[in-house]
């Protein structure tokens, strides 16, 4: 008898689970018998001479139990915990709202690095990388390190960002740290290989001095490995480490420029090992915490083949995005301004004076991105949970109503960028009143120019953040092969038969090809985004 009344205990609580308060014991019978329970072991397990017998006890227990009136089944509980989801989703104006600052403030406050050095250089002049009492030559030499170096390292940053996230978000922190330590060695070496690469052409062609040769290894060594080092932390959520680290090499470069004698170079490159020593730190430490905490079962090492078979597209992307925000200078400043042009590609200050304010636009639209793809993820699956599938246009619809509002968002915020800037170069404290050197025209048109091919080139990222969450890289990919290959052609044809600041053109007419493919692949997605939502998670 004791183990009978287990028994009908324990059915009982199943079916009150199930259908909550039962409203007849016909109900009961059926849930019975979508247990899997037989008639033939009513008698043997539960007393009961048959399933109709059965649920007239369990019927009767339910009904007249003390908390029978609040009872729920599971589909009314589950509409319980979707009911405050549902009011978030219809007032969904002031979520994104909130959203917005969050993120928002967040993207601003990951630019602190890059603010940083824009203080350092209006206030005393210098920053990790750069000096204001640089000449041409020496800004030649450093500022092709710096392309040098971020367009070696850009491919494996992509990859960082996308294979380590993966592992990560499943909590294999081991293969988190296998995989950020495998990509950081590789990542050197090749900086190693491309600067071989440059070594060798120019050792038969004579492209460059080898001292200049040597600044500009440097500076494309150090900047390299400085990036790769902090990459991971955008993957760990630990990205105050990036601030922290920036803030520190300056300092200490600061201080060496100032109480020694050390070539500003030396200055410069201790800077930034001391940034990099510092960042490759807390990383260890960090990624060492995080494997203690939870035990993996991963593999011993990483399945090379299977890793390059499943980052190759994202490391291209990576690789191809640094490479077409650089073309536009390379054009301009190897299109022979003057016959005293010593080298094929020379540095020209008004040229990238004008790039450097544009890409400030571009900066400060990182917040909207920031907040659009958190938005989008976050609407997206609730939207699946509170939408009927019988009507998966309003899901699509709604996607792309809230599309659009980031797209005008993102407009809002360029608009409030270039008024930014503008108040940088003018002010009492900004650009003029501090080096004492107007804006010239060429400067400005390239400003304006660059500063739009940056907001168009933004709104073509946004949209190749939703292809990444749906988990499509073939598309973005194949608009940036596109968009390169307009960028060269534009750029190369402008620079040489009109003048050499409209290689900008190429950066707007590749940023309008770019946008142009991936919206209109966005769209494709979004009109069946329930099906590719489900595909790709």
């Amino acid at each position: 008898m004791e183990n009978y009344n287990e028994k009908r205990q324990s059915l009982l609580e199943s079916i009150r689970e199930k259908i909550g308060k039962p409203v007849s014991v016909h109900v009961v019978e059926a849930t019975i018998e979508s247990f899997g329970i037989r008639e033939n072991d009513t008698m043997e397990d539960y007393g009961f001479a048959s399933i109709p017998d059965l649920a007239q006890f369990i019927f009767s227990a339910i009904y007249n139990s003390a908390d029978s009136t609040t009872l729920k089944n599971e589909k009314e509980k589950e509409q319980e915990i979707l009911e405050p989801i549902r009011h978030k989703f219809s007032d969904y104006i002031f979520e994104k709202a909130k959203i917005f600052s969050q993120y928002y403030t967040l993207g601003l406050f990951h630019l602190l690095p890059v603010f940083i050095q824009i203080a350092t250089i209006i206030v005393f002049g210098f920053s990790l990388w750069t000096f204001v009492g640089f000449n041409e030559i020496q800004s030649t030499a450093v500022v092709l390190g710096v392309i040098v170096g971020l367009i070696s390292t850009g491919g494996f940053i992509q990859v960082i960002g996308k294979q380590a996230s993966f592992y990560w978000n499943h909590h294999d922190y081991l293969r988190v740290r296998r995989t950020i330590n495998y990509l950081l060695k590789i990542g050197v070496g090749s900086i190693f290989t491309v600067l071989l690469l440059i070594f060798t052409v120019n050792l038969f062609f004579h492209l460059y001095p080898y001292e200049l040769l040597f600044v500009v290894f440097a500076y494309a060594f150090l900047i390299g490995i400085l990036v790769l080092v902090i990459a991971p932390f955008h993957t760990i959520k630990q990205r105050w480490a990036i601030t922290i680290s920036v803030a520190l090499g300056t300092l200490t470069a600061g201080i060496l420029k100032e109480y020694t004698t050390l070539s500003i170079y030396f200055v410069h490159w201790l800077g930034i090992a001391v940034a990099i020593l510092f960042a490759k730190t807390i990383l260890t430490l960090y990624l060492r915490k995080y494997v203690k905490q939870v035990k993996s079962n991963s593999g011993d090492s990483i399945a090379i083949p299977v890793f390059i078979y499943h980052n190759y597209q994202y490391f291209i992307y990576g690789f191809l995005m640094y490479f077409f925000i650089f073309i536009d200078r390379i054009f301009a400043w190897s299109a022979g301004v003057g016959p005293s042009q010593p080298f094929m590609v020379y540095f020209e200050k008004n040229y990238e004076l004008g790039m450097d304010l544009a890409i400030m636009v571009y900066l400060l639209l990182a917040g909207v991105l920031e907040y659009g793809i958190a938005s989008f993820t976050r609407f997206m699956d609730i939207g699946q949970k509170v939408i009927s599938a019988s009507t998966p246009e309003m899901y699509s619809n709604h996607i792309r109503k809230m599309y659009w509002q980031q797209v005008v968002l993102l407009f809002i915020t360029g608009f409030l960028a270039f008024f930014g800037v503008f108040e940088l170069i003018h002010a009492s404290w900004g650009f003029q009143a501090k080096f004492h050197h107007e804006l010239g025209g060429l400067s400005f048109k390239v400003f304006l120019i660059g500063g739009v091919s940056y907001l168009i080139l933004a709104w073509g990222i946004l949209n190749t953040l939703y292809l990444f969450t749906l988990g499509q890289i073939k598309k973005p990919l194949k608009a940036l092969i596109y968009a390169c290959s307009m960028n060269l052609l534009v750029g190369f044809v402008l620079s040489r038969l009109i003048s050499y600041e409209c290689s900008v053109f190429g950066l707007l007419a590749g940023s309008i090809l770019f946008q142009l493919i991936t919206m209109k692949d966005t769209f494709k997605y979004i009109k069946n985004l329930d099906y590719h939502y489900y595909a790709a998670y």
